[in-house]
């Protein structure tokens, strides 16, 4: 499994919104961007993770970072997701797991005891250059927008 480094390129790619419109991260040259990677739609660790985005994404905004949600669920989950929650942010839809595996967050871990293939719930701070500033592994849905913020200075 490979696993991204800070001053590594971002790996590049296009991949469709809850809205069916493709989101390309070339597209985003020149903003910094926070790409998150989890396992499923409205389960409770997930909507955790992504309810602590919502509330943060004011500040990150203000901060000048983009974010993007990324699982293999399909855009109308994602989009239901995305209403039930009030979340402000685009998420993305990764059906075949390409581009988790691209950025490492696709692979065995422990799973009740078991080793299984699946999400490693990751995130990815990228520069304005498209370049990795920050890669996460194995981070916990609860606390952990809280500590990217304090790593990323953004009150």
């Amino acid at each position: 499994m490979t696993r991204l480094e800070p001053g590594m390129p971002a790996p590049d790619f296009t991949l469709t919104d809850q809205d069916g419109t493709a989101v390309g991260l070339s597209s985003l040259r020149g903003r910094r961007v926070i790409v998150y990677f989890y396992p499923a739609a409205m389960t409770p660790g997930c909507t955790t993770q992504a309810c602590d985005f919502r509330d943060s994404f004011p500040a990150l905004q203000s901060a000048g970072y983009t974010v993007l949600g990324v699982s293999r669920d399909e855009p109308a989950k994602l989009r239901q997701f995305r209403e039930r929650d009030g979340l402000s942010f685009d998420l993305l839809s990764d059906p075949d797991h390409a581009v988790h595996e691209a950025y490492g967050a696709w692979g065995e871990k422990m799973n009740y005891g078991k080793v299984v293939a699946g999400v490693i719930r990751s995130t990815f701070i990228i520069d304005e250059a498209g370049i990795i500033e920050h890669a996460l592994y194995n981070v916990r849905a609860t606390g952990h927008v809280a500590r990217l913020r304090s790593l990323l200075q953004v009150g």
